[in-house]
């Protein structure tokens, strides 16, 4: 019975050290576990960002080819056709820009999408959902730079096809004495 119990306590004993060596493991994989979920908000968050000033950089690539494009028609209907022509051709610019940035916003998304489906924290869901709308946001504004960077287009090609013409002479002012 003796060595029954002896038996026991060294098995216990054997027991107890395996415990705190699992104890051990278990800390460092949750210690690392945590830096993983901290790395990936932070891709998440980062993401999200990213997303949100591609979209900004869309929306004004936009801008910039409707601006150009404005430019190109006042031009094509003043007979510059050079100056349509540049016009043109920085809308096309601006709408390449606007799809480039779409594209980037694009990418920063699915890096948070990719973030989310590793973690399951709220803050990442949201940033995540950002993303994807500043995605929607850079795609409409890309669209809507290549229409403009169209109508660029055609006012500098109208402008190409209208025969030179003289500009009216300016009135001359009478002087009264």
């Amino acid at each position: 019975m003796e060595t029954d119990i002896k038996r026991m306590f060294a098995k216990i004993t054997i027991l107890e050290k395996e415990f705190v060596s699992l104890r051990k493991g278990y800390l460092v994989v949750n210690k690392r576990y945590t830096a993983a979920l901290q790395g990936l908000s932070s891709l998440t968050q980062n993401a999200a960002e990213a997303a949100k000033r591609a979209a900004r950089s869309a929306e004004l690539s936009s801008l910039a080819a409707k601006k150009a494009a404005e430019a190109a028609k006042d031009a094509a209907s003043e007979f510059f056709v050079s100056v349509a022509v540049a016009a043109a051709e920085a809308a096309e610019n601006a709408a390449q820009a606007a799809l480039a940035a779409a594209a980037s916003a694009s990418a920063a998304a699915a890096a948070a999408a990719e973030a989310v489906a590793h973690q399951a924290e709220a803050a990442a869901l949201k940033a995540s959902a950002e993303a994807a709308n500043a995605t929607n946001i850079a795609t409409e504004a890309a669209f809507e730079a290549v229409k403009m960077s169209n109508i660029a287009s055609e006012a500098a090609n109208r402008a190409k096809l209208k025969p030179p013409t003289k500009p009216e002479p300016k009135a001359k002012k009478k002087i009264q004495k």
